[in-house]
């Protein structure tokens, strides 16, 4: 007569076989919006963000990390999130003053209070006080964002 398994070692043997021979899944690709812009869920904190800056393809996923990092440093602090399929940047919680969006040949940041930075940025906007900077291949001034990350985080942000 066979001896029968007890039923703790059933249980072991089923949670062995899932955990050892399941592969792992494969990853999900990000599916590009117009403009090649990626559509992330959205979500508080860094994670989101990254993801965002992951999926872009080409030459605008270097722009966008050097934007996010000249953020993340010149403001430590930073509160990310990504609405809209969009990254935003603030000093509070739920108040941005910067946001970024990906086209098809620049990389689109939004300045919420633009209108008070110094020099003010070139892009006009139907609201009053927001500025865009459109950022094409090779163009991005590095000290000149610093300088409106710097400003634009001493504003009031924007409840969005």
């Amino acid at each position: 007569m066979a001896k029968k398994k007890s039923p703790a070692k059933k249980v072991a043997k089923k949670v062995a076989k899932k955990t050892t021979s399941k592969k792992s899944a494969p990853k999900k690709k990000v599916k590009l919006l117009s403009g090649e812009n990626p559509q992330i869920a959205k979500g508080e904190g860094n994670a989101p963000v990254q993801a965002y800056i992951k999926a872009i393809p080409g030459w605008k996923k270097d722009v966008a990390k050097r934007v996010d990092e000249i953020v993340s440093e010149t403001i430590p602090e930073v509160k990310k999130a990504v609405k809209w399929n969009s990254p935003f940047y603030g000093v509070e919680n739920g108040i941005w003053f910067l946001s970024m969006h990906c086209f098809n040949n620049y990389v689109k940041l939004t300045f919420f209070k633009g209108s008070y930075l110094s020099p003010i940025p070139s892009g006009t906007s139907k609201v009053k006080d927001v500025r865009y900077l459109d950022i094409r291949e090779g163009e991005l001034d590095e000290k000149q964002l610093e300088k409106w990350v710097l400003q634009a985080a001493a504003l009031p942000g924007e409840k969005l």
